[in-house]
Parts: structure tokens; sequence; C-alpha cells
């Protein structure tokens, strides 16, 4: 049995008192302090030679198999320079650069060792989650705001973050002072001029791309349409749905604004222009592979026109312009109320096999359904809501 914790170098110290009585039994004595003769004797030969009674180190004399100080100062540098990298990360950045890396096990020793690992607290809450991505890049972005963040000199910054679901790439990354949609489309367009057109963007349901958790249309989405750029939105309530942008947004919380306080909107632009080449060119990616976002990315073919497409319909489409002033059409002598978002648009109505029953259509996409059946007329603002798989 081992010693007591409570005042151990005490308690050995009686043992050897008594035990150097002539007329002591030590076999005895040994059981009564509840260790085994072995131990009992270890301690009087020790007491006898002049040590000190304390445990001693167990640390070895050395360690052949641990890294070298060289070593050691290299994880450290990057991890200085990254703080929010963990071991797989620092490993695979340094066996890029040429060196011959531990394994991460080792690297995330290295950084307990020396005081940079906090454990993170544990959310139970979690569950497991199937993941999608899309095969090829552009074919999908995610675009959202991440919450807003305090400014020193006042005021608050609203980062808009926009990613390729296939390569993680950070197309946009803006600091912005609002969450109004000129703002959304003013960053876009700058991404679209120098990456070109995505096929579709995924956004959630709330303003300046959704109008509620259903997603109704809004003239930001309609723009969009404009360009042949199909606007989806996450399931109402399910932010999983939008998973990567989500990863994307605590990465930007833990990398740059849990570590700097940020003035103003120019000083947070230029944070975030020095970290989006980092995320995109040298930060390893374990969603990828521990490959950076850039190795998988290519610029869309699709170039962003100078001039906003018109929608064009066929010779035979029934055609109506909804009204600049009320969002209605004129229909068989009645008037049918539109989505606001398409005041001043032309779109088309195209029969369905039932009779008296009309979709709504913008160009190739579908915005409503009306019945003639009806006596009042009906236009439902819900646009189908996605899970991307």
């Amino acid at each position: 049995m081992p010693w007591r914790e409570v005042s151990i170098v005490d308690e050995r110290l009686e043992f050897v008192r008594l035990a150097s009585r002539e007329d002591v039994n030590r076999r005895e004595l040994c059981r009564r302090f509840g260790i085994s003769t072995q131990t009992g004797y270890k301690w009087l030969t020790r007491h006898e030679a002049g040590d000190k009674l304390a445990d001693r180190s167990r640390r070895p004399h050395s360690s052949p198999s641990r890294s070298t100080a060289a070593m050691e100062a290299l994880v450290l540098e990057v991890r200085d320079a990254h703080p929010a990298w963990g071991a797989r990360k620092i490993a695979h950045c340094l066996q890029r650069n040429g060196h011959e890396v531990p394994a991460a096990s080792t690297v995330h020793a290295i950084l307990k060792r020396r005081g940079r690992i906090v454990p993170p607290p544990v959310d139970q809450s979690k569950g497991p989650y199937r993941r999608f991505e899309r095969p090829a890049p552009n074919l999908l972005w995610q675009m959202d705001f991440k919450g807003h963040v305090p400014m020193s000199e006042g005021g608050r910054c609203h980062p808009l973050t926009v990613i390729d679901d296939h390569s993680r790439y950070a197309v946009c990354l803006k600091a912005c002072a609002n969450q109004q949609g000129t703002t959304v489309q003013n960053a876009l367009t700058a991404s679209f001029r120098r990456y070109g057109l995505p096929d579709a963007i995924l956004a959630d349901n709330g303003s300046p791309w959704g109008d509620g958790p259903y997603g109704g249309w809004t003239w930001l989405s309609v723009w969009l349409l404009k360009l042949g750029i199909a606007v989806l939105h996450s399931r109402p309530y399910h932010p999983q749905t939008h998973g990567k942008n989500e990863r994307f947004n605590r990465t930007l919380k833990d990398e740059v604004f849990a570590l700097k306080r940020l003035r103003n909107l120019a000083e947070i632009q230029s944070t975030f222009d020095a970290w989006r080449d980092v995320y995109n060119l040298q930060r390893p990616h374990e969603g990828l592979g521990h490959d950076v976002p850039a190795s998988r990315y290519r610029i869309s073919p699709r170039p962003m026109p100078d001039r906003l497409p018109s929608v064009q319909y066929g010779e035979r489409e029934i055609v109506r312009t909804v009204s600049t002033t009320k969002p209605y059409i004129s229909f068989k002598g009645r008037l049918w109320k539109m989505p606001q978002a398409f005041c001043g648009e032309r779109v088309a109505l195209r029969p369905l096999s039932s009779d008296g029953r009309y979709q709504v259509c913008f160009g190739a996409h579908k915005i409503t359904e009306i019945d003639l059946a009806k006596c009042v007329s009906y236009v439902s603002e819900q646009v189908s809501t996605i899970s991307p798989g």
C-alpha cells in the first residue's frame, strides 16, 4: 500500500525513528504503517546514508527520443505566428517547408509542455452531422455575415464572408459598416470581377438576401438571378446547412478578433486582407487533407458582365410587367399580387397541366403560382428551401 498523503515526510521520519530502536519488530512496524517490508528498508537505508526522505524526481536522466531544441523552436515559432493553429496544422506547415517533422502527437506534446495548449471546454450537446461538398470550384459559394464586432474607436464592424464550397477558398472577406443590400452588392461585385460568377450562392434566410424564416425574395436575390446565379437558402433554424461558412467564421474569430483590439473599419480591412492570404495560401485545412484552399480553387470561366443582362422570353410567352409602384400584374381581367422584389421586372406566366393554373417565372426561375379558379388572387412569397446534398 502507498504512504498516506498527509505529512508524508513526517510519517517517514517517524517510521525511521521507531525502526531504529533495537527491540522493534520491523516487519510488524511496516505492517502498521501500511507499507511493504521492502519500502520500509529502503527508507531506513536512505536515512542512514544521509538522504532526504522526500520523493525523488522520476524524470529520466536522459531522453534520447525527445525533440531537439531546434525543432521545439520551429514549432513554437509557427505557433506564435498563428496562435490558433493546432498540432496537425503546424506539423504539415513545417513539413511543407522541408523540415523533418515528428508526429502530430509530439508537436502537441511540445505545445503542451511549453504552455501553449489551453484545453477547450467540452460541449456534449453537439451530435454527428453529415458533410456535403460540391465536386468542383464555383458551383456553390456560401455567404454570411459574421456577428458584429465592436471597434475601439466606436461603432460596429459587420464582417461579410463568402467562401467557395469545394475548396474553402475565401473569395470575399469585407469589413462592412452595415448589413444593407447595397453594401453586399458592392462587395460581391468586386469579388465577381476578380473570380468570376458562381453557379449558385447559399445564404441564410435573413436580410438582405432573404426576407424572413422562409427566404422571401429580395431585390438583391433578383440582381443575382439576372447574373445567372441561383439563390439557395439554408433550412430555417438549421445553421449546420451553412456549416463551412459557420466554421470559417469561428476560425476568423479565433485567429483575428480573439487576438486583437481593432480600431476602425480601415484597420480591420487591412487585417482581413493579410489574414485572408494566410488562410487561402498557407494555412493547412483539415477538411482538404491538410492542403491549402488555393490548391483546389480555380477562377470561374464566367466573367462578370459590364452590363446587367435583361431577361429574355420567347415570342409565344405570356409576359407581364410588375408595376413599379405596387407589386401587381394584370391577367385575365384581375390583379395578382407579386413579390415586392420584382417591381418593374418582366415575368412570364406559363400554364400548368391543370386548367386555370399558371406558374409565374422570372426567366427560368419559378417565383409563384396563380389559380384562376380561386375567387381571390393568391401569391405566396415563399421560395423553396434546400439542404444541399
